[in-house]
C-alpha cells in the first residue's frame, strides 16, 4: 500500500500561533509548511529534536550562518533557467492550441446550416420509399 498523508490537529494559544505565523512568514513558507518540517524534523530524529534559540547553538561561530547555506553550482542554475523557459513555452504553445480548437469549435458550430442529417433524408412515413439495386 501507498503512503498515505494523515491530518494532525492541535490547539496552541494565541501568542504561540502569532509566534508560529511570524516564524512561517520570516521563511516565507505557509504555516502548514512550519509544522511538516517540524514533523519531518521529528520523525527523521525519533523524537529527539530540541529548540534552542539562533544564539544558543552548539558550535556555533562568526563563519556558520542559519540557516546554513548550501552553494549551487552555476550548471544546475543555468538548467534550472532552461527548464524554466521551455514549460512557459510550452504552456504558451498550449494556450495557442486551446485558443484554435475554440476557433474550430467555432467554425463548426457556425458551418451547422451545410450538415444534412440522414434522418432529414429519410422523408415522410407517407412517401413510398425506393430501393435501388
Amino acid at each position: 500500500m501507498g503512503n498515505k498523508n494523515k491530518t494532525i490537529s492541535f490547539r496552541v494559544n494565541e501568542d504561540a500561533f502569532e509566534t508560529l505565523r511570524d516564524i512561517a512568514e520570516e521563511r516565507d513558507i505557509s504555516l502548514s509548511a512550519v509544522f511538516r518540517d517540524y514533523v519531518d524534523t521529528l520523525v527523521a530524529h525519533d523524537g529527539r529534536v530540541r529548540v534552542v534559540p539562533e544564539g544558543e547553538l552548539e558550535g556555533d561561530d562568526e563563519t556558520e550562518s542559519f540557516p546554513p547555506k548550501v552553494e549551487v553550482p552555476k550548471s544546475f542554475i543555468r538548467e534550472h533557467e532552461r527548464l524554466e523557459l521551455e514549460a512557459d513555452h510550452l504552456r504558451e504553445q498550449l494556450e495557442e492550441h486551446k485558443r484554435y480548437v475554440t476557433y474550430l469549435q467555432e467554425q463548426l458550430d457556425e458551418d451547422d446550416e451545410d450538415v444534412i442529417q440522414l434522418e432529414e433524408l429519410d422523408g415522410e412515413p407517407d412517401e413510398p420509399s425506393f430501393r435501388l439495386g
